[in-house]
């Protein structure tokens, strides 16, 4: 009996085994009519955990894509502009790293043989470099018959670069660089196979004139508030977007005697690179509200943004250009600031990192935009100085003793080469407790705005104040968790978390 069963459980498994095999044979054999009928993963031929878009994404145009071969299909178009761009990435992270990882992908054998020595040279010089192009501008040569070749000029490539030696910076350069291009089409993918440096050519693009003077005017006569609804605080343009509570808040503020507003977008809760639609439509209607209540708007950009890295300009670049292109015709728009407070990132970030995106995004913007004034909000007067001479108007906030205003601000004024300049954060919490050693009160907050108020209007300073309300929430990301930090920003407001008027705004209000 017990042999029986012996022999009907052996027969049992091999007939299981046979089953599974086999079904492992069929799931392999579809795995494989899929992959040929789809095709190899293009992202994962770039030996990236993320998609292309989302690390490199420069400014590409193409002038002519007529050719003496045969026309060039939409699709075809796009595919060698995919892999062309993909080949220049993996350049870049090939002479980052130092690493031939990628390169065969992209290029032929022929064209890896100069990547490969250039990088064996940086490694026995210890060098390396960060780099990215910015803009290429591509024209058709000739695309053949059998569609496998396409030949082109990528003129007058805008490219920036850093050189390393260990981790030291040896210098930094902007540089424009035409090329002759030949790809190839291999296994489904098009692979440079000659890349030549050849003589730019000449640009004929006539760019309007700047026009900026009347937003200038209204610069010098803003008097205004930095805004935030007070249930969402750092968080505008959130799943809790209220039009009718930005409204009501919208007319107390013209309510005030006040005639414009600051207001912040986040880099990351816009979509980074990829700028969300339904972001950029309540953002419209924050402006349309703003111009029905007769507020001009500065509008800064990359707030809680804090890379700068050279590999991801392309990314910022065109989150800005979204955004520009998206609402630079708006009448409620002011003027453009590109960054709060940057110079609180040098340290850890270093100097040339950020100054030199600061640079190049106030170059992108004046050129996508040349009616609005570009502006930086510099935390101090005396960072105030950095870029003095490309900013349109110069920002600053305060928040220290008043004893020190007049002097630091006469300071500036001599460095600002006659340039507006705005106070476009000021202001002084209320907050009494613990973490205050008990000294603030919304007496002496009152008495702050008793002061300066008076001082701003005879020197004739444009103004921005902070803010209108007191807040129920701080994000930890604005000021960190430490409590004697955390727990001022609840009262900075003019009103209280209910709305009821403090103090404070007797003496800033310019309406009764």
């Amino acid at each position: 009996m017990a042999f029986k069963l012996n022999k009907t459980l052996y027969r049992t498994v091999i007939i299981a085994s046979f089953i599974a095999v086999n079904a492992l044979i069929i799931s392999g054999i579809g795995s494989a009519w899929v992959f040929l009928n789809t095709g190899a993963d293009r992202t994962s031929m770039l030996h990236l955990e993320v998609p292309m878009d989302e690390v490199y994404r420069p400014e590409i145009a193409w002038s002519n894509v007529d050719n003496p071969g045969r026309p060039i299909e939409e699709q075809t178009l796009g595919e060698i502009t995919n892999d062309y761009l993909n080949a220049w990435h993996v350049r870049n992270i090939a002479f980052k790293k130092n690493d031939y990882y990628g390169i065969k992908d992209f290029y032929t054998d022929s064209a890896r043989v100069r990547l490969y020595d250039n990088i064996d040279l940086n490694l026995k010089n210890n060098n390396w470099y960060k780099r990215t192009t910015l803009k290429h501008n591509g024209a058709i040569d000739f695309y053949s018959v059998d569609g496998t070749m396409v030949v082109f000029k990528d003129h007058n490539v805008v490219e920036y670069q850093e050189i390393y030696t260990g981790e030291e910076l040896l210098y930094k350069e902007k540089d424009t660089t035409s090329y002759h291009v030949m790809m190839l089409l291999e296994d489904g993918f098009w692979r440079i196979r000659h890349l030549k440096e050849i003589e730019n050519s000449r640009d004929t693009t006539t760019l309007a004139a700047r026009n900026i003077d009347a937003e200038l005017k209204k610069i010098e006569n803003l008097k205004g508030i930095n805004y935030y609804p007070k249930d969402t605080p750092w968080d505008t343009f959130g799943k809790r977007f209220d039009a009718t509570v930005i409204n009501d808040d919208f007319k107390i503020i013209h309510d005030m005697g006040l005639n414009g507003i600051r207001i912040f977008v986040q880099y990351e809760d816009f979509g980074k690179s990829t700028v969300k639609k339904d972001k950029i439509a309540l953002l419209k209607k924050v402006l349309d509200l703003a111009e029905e209540n007769k507020l001009d708007v500065i509008l800064t950009l990359f707030d809680f943004y804090g890379d700068y890295d050279v590999s991801n300009w392309t990314l910022t670049n065109r989150h800005a250009e979204a955004i520009v292109h998206a609402v630079k015709d708006h009448p409620a728009l002011l003027a453009w600031d590109l960054k709060n407070e940057p110079d609180l990132d040098l340290a850890s970030r270093g100097r040339e990192r950020v100054i030199g995106w600061l640079e190049q995004m106030m170059e992108n913007i004046k050129l996508w935009d040349r009616n609005h004034p570009v502006t930086i909000g510099w935390s101090s007067p005396e960072a105030a100085v950095e870029l003095v001479d490309q900013v349109d108007f110069v920002s600053y906030h305060y928040y220290r003793e008043l004893s020190d205003f007049n002097k630091t601000y006469d300071i500036l004024k001599k460095k600002a080469l006659n340039k507006p300049i705005m106070l476009q954060e000021y202001g002084l919490s209320s907050y009494g407790g613990i973490w205050n050693f008990y000294r603030g009160s919304d007496k002496r907050q009152a008495e702050y705005y008793a002061e300066i108020q008076p001082l701003l209007l005879k020197k004739n300073i444009p103004f921005v104040a902070w803010t209108l309300y007191d807040f129920s929430e701080v994000p930890t990301a604005v000021v960190g968790k430490l409590p004697w930090r955390k727990s001022k920003q609840y009262h900075f407001g003019f009103l209280t978390k209910r709305g009821k008027k403090k103090a404070a705004y007797e003496h800033f209000a310019l309406q009764k």
